[in-house]
């Protein structure tokens, strides 16, 4: 069984969940591993019985604190639960074919890093390879899931955990990927060390990123040097000026555009940093940014897509709600859940 992962059953979600007469509620029809002995053996009978989609936490603000950045990140899982789960199985969507497998554990790697200041540089560097010990955790819980042919939905935590995702997904079938990320930032900063600003250039360098493009980057959020190491890379954009303030391209076109430069046959990630979404609670908090529908928007637009392999949600930090926690675990849920479903309806429909 490994280790690196916190299987779930019913009794983990029991204080999320609640019922009513006369309807099913997604946790009334969502499995859970069965899990007595090896764990990719197990993923692969869930495989064998049917589940398609794994969901998947990630409870951590590493990444983004080792960006020099604020934490928060590691309650979004936990938010998502509260309202995923709770609502109505349907034609729209069901949970017949959706694994909940549970959480990357973090616990030991949060608690070495709670007393860290990233104002220190001593302790920043500590972060940092914090951050790399992360990854390990989140390949060796990945590469399993990606390796019995599921599709992960993978929520909570900094952007810092594409890289992961990515190696995860190279390991399991010795193919790159491409990724779609929808993100003020490009995330492509140099490779100096583990953190949220540079998952993607660390799977380029790796060899596991071979086709990138952002959506809605924003053109004075990112620094010359990311912008010129994208460019070297081969890899584009669309600015969110060009989308929302010049309004030279739309934001369907932009999403063609960004599709086009993916080949068809390449395995192709799905990545959305919840800070490109206005007034949401996230580790880098925007009053500029894309509603909620445009993100839901661009979702639907990339699960459509026959190569999709996963979908990476990360960035939502509840605590981070001007109004406080409890606000935001409620508006994290929400936005969380419907990006959620827009991805599991589209790819229920297409099957």
């Amino acid at each position: 069984m490994s280790t690196a992962v916190r299987i779930y059953d019913e009794s983990n979600i029991a204080t999320f969940v609640s019922a009513r007469a006369g309807e099913t509620r997604i946790w009334q029809s969502i499995s859970f591993l069965q899990c007595d002995h090896d764990y990719a053996a197990s993923l692969r009978d869930a495989a064998q019985f049917g589940i398609r989609y794994v969901l998947l936490g990630i409870p951590e603000d590493i990444g983004p604190r080792a960006n020099c950045g604020q934490g928060g990140a590691e309650l979004g899982w936990q938010a998502f639960l509260k309202r995923f789960l709770n609502q109505p199985d349907n034609q729209f969507l069901s949970g017949d074919k959706v694994l909940l497998l549970g959480e990357v554990d973090t616990l030991a790697i949060q608690t070495r890093a709670l007393s860290l200041d990233n104002a220190n540089s001593e302790q920043l560097a500590q972060l940092r390879t914090l951050c790399a010990d992360l990854d390990s955790q989140v390949i060796a819980t990945l590469a399993p899931i990606f390796a019995a042919g599921l599709e992960p939905i993978i929520i909570g935590g900094g952007h810092n955990n594409a890289f992961g995702i990515l190696q995860a997904h190279f390991e399991a079938s010795k193919h790159a990927a491409g990724a779609i990320n929808f993100d003020p930032h490009a995330d492509f900063r140099a490779c100096e060390g583990r953190h949220s600003g540079n998952g993607f250039s660390y799977a380029h360098q790796a060899g596991s990123l071979s086709h990138y493009h952002v959506i809605g980057l924003h053109e004075h959020k990112n620094n010359q040097t990311i912008l010129t190491q994208l460019q070297n890379a081969g890899f584009g954009f669309s600015s969110y000026q060009a989308i929302k303030t010049r309004q030279t391209q739309s934001l369907s076109a932009s999403l063609d555009k960004a599709l086009a430069t993916m080949p068809s046959d390449i395995p192709l990630g799905v990545e959305l940093d919840v800070d490109a979404i206005v007034g949401m609670p996230a580790s880098a908090l925007t009053y500029q940014g894309f509603t909620s529908s445009d993100a839901e928007y661009f979702v639907y637009r990339m699960a459509q897509a026959r190569n999709a392999k996963y979908l990476h949600l990360c960035e939502a930090a509840p605590a981070r709600h001007p109004l406080g926690e409890q606000a935001g675990i409620e508006h994290c849920g929400q936005i969380l859940t419907n990006l959620a479903n827009a991805y599991l309806s589209t790819r229920q429909q297409r099957r």
